[in-house]
This record gives structure tokens, sequence and C-alpha cells, in this order.
């Protein structure tokens, strides 16, 4: 008897690992927030926010930096190629200048607590802004809901199935010298 498969999916599906990374980007922040509002109320937990705050240091460099790198070095160059010239090409234009400024907002408020989030993963005291991890957390929030609802559907329609194969490939060779690299 043949055994059944299920159809596997497609592997360079690149607009679904973005959209997917906005997905665990979210839940990420939001443990930031709550661990904004923990240090405020105080208490003995401070083992379990060193290591939140570690964890949270760890993947902010790790998941949302680099996934802003790839998407500004990688997905927005590769829409922009395929766009079609004219009023296609200029609303992609406009729709990744907007989306990286934003990235930079986002980064920069990530700067403004990065040092207290260093000392509290070094395990000393430290004050959490929390209108900086609220503006950050629904910053990035509102980010991803306009990518998802704008930029990366108009990014399925432009790329035909060789240009997202193509956009795999960059991105996995990217993340194949990121392993060699850090083994170096």
């Amino acid at each position: 008897m043949a055994e059944q498969h299920e159809p596997a999916s497609n592997p360079a599906d690149p607009l679904r690992d973005f959209s997917r990374s906005h997905a665990g980007i979210l839940i990420r922040l939001e443990q930031l927030r709550e661990l904004a509002q923990k240090l405020a109320q105080g208490g003995p937990e401070r083992r379990a926010l060193r290591d939140r705050a570690q964890e949270i240091v760890a993947f902010f460099h790790e998941a949302v930096i680099e996934h802003h790198a790839e998407e500004e070095d990688a997905l927005f160059p590769a829409v922009a190629r395929s766009a079609a010239p004219g009023d296609e090409a200029e609303l992609v234009a406009s729709l990744a200048a907007r989306l990286t400024r934003e990235h930079r907002q986002i980064e920069d408020d990530w700067k403004a607590i990065e040092p207290a989030l260093l000392r509290l993963s070094r395990g000393r005291g430290a004050e959490l802004d929390a209108g900086i991890v609220a503006r950050l957390c629904d910053r990035y929030a509102a980010h991803a809901q306009f990518e998802e609802g704008g930029y990366l559907p108009l990014a399925a329609k432009i790329l035909d199935a060789d240009d997202q194969a193509s956009l795999a490939l960059t991105l996995h060779i990217r993340h194949s010298l990121d392993r060699v690299l850090g083994f170096i």
C-alpha cells in the first residue's frame, strides 16, 4: 500500500517567511512590555527579569535588526527591480522608503532603552522607560500591520515565482554566510 504524503510547502516562499518573522517579533515585544511592567511593580523576580532582559537583547539584535536588514538589502531591491516602470515603481519606492524610515524609528526607540536592558541583563538595577517601551511596541505593531496589509501583498503580486525563488536563495545564502562567519 502506497504511503500518502501531504503536498510539500513551497520552500521558496520568502514573503511568507517575512510575515512569520513579524509574528515572532510581536510576541517578543509583548514580553518586553511585560518586563517593563514587572520592573515598575518591583518584586523578588530579579533572576527571571535578568534572564528575560538577556533574551530580549539577544533577540532584538539577532531577529529584529537582521529582519530590517534583510528587507532593506534583499526584499525591497528585489521588488523594486521587478516593479513595472511608472506608477508601480513609484509606489514600491514610496512604500519601501516609508518602511525604512519606520525601521530607523523603531531602532532609535531600541537604542534609548537598550542600555537599561543591558544593565538588567547583567543583574544590575535599572529603570526601563515604560513610555519608550510602549512606543516601540506600538510602532512595531503598526509597522508590521502596514507591511502585512500593503507592502507584502503588493510584493506577492509583483514578484513572479522565479523572482521569489531568487529572493529565497539570496536570503538562504545570507543566513548561511552568517552561520559560517559566526564560526570564524
